[in-house]
């Protein structure tokens, strides 16, 4: 039963079993939650279940075989993992809306999720590999 008090976070991941998107900060500021509505990255620890109804919604489970995954392997685009999965959807997002952003494009996106392991290299390394179509 979804209550209208239910974030889509907690949604997904308990009553869905969709844990590829990871509880952080529960307050928007991590990005370890995000996944992407209508094509969008969104974190879903802000949005309220009832506010998905009619929404296309996309997690990190739904990526299976998308470049941007092969992109971050490649890439060493990860370290502890947490996070990864919201980085999947923002740079997955990325690629479509703007697949041909430039570096400044690129951090302003980057800059909703937040890593602790990495320098973040290595993620724009694994976008604009895609980007500049060198996968």
């Amino acid at each position: 039963m979804i209550k209208p008090s239910d974030t889509l976070l907690y949604t997904l991941r308990t009553q869905l079993g969709l844990t590829g998107v990871k509880p952080g900060c529960e307050n928007g500021d991590c990005g370890a939650c995000t996944l992407l509505i209508d094509g969008w990255p969104i974190k879903s620890c802000l949005m309220l279940t009832v506010e998905a109804i009619d929404k296309k919604i996309q997690t990190v489970e739904g990526l299976k075989g998308a470049p941007i995954q092969k992109a971050f392997v490649e890439n060493f685009g990860f370290q502890c993992g947490y996070c990864t999965s919201g980085f999947l959807m923002v740079c997955h997002s990325l690629s479509k809306v703007h697949p041909g952003a430039n570096k400044a494009t690129i951090e302003e996106w980057l800059d909703a999720n937040i890593c602790r392991c990495t320098s973040y290299q290595e993620i724009e390394d694994a976008i604009n590999s895609i980007i500049n179509n060198e996968m």
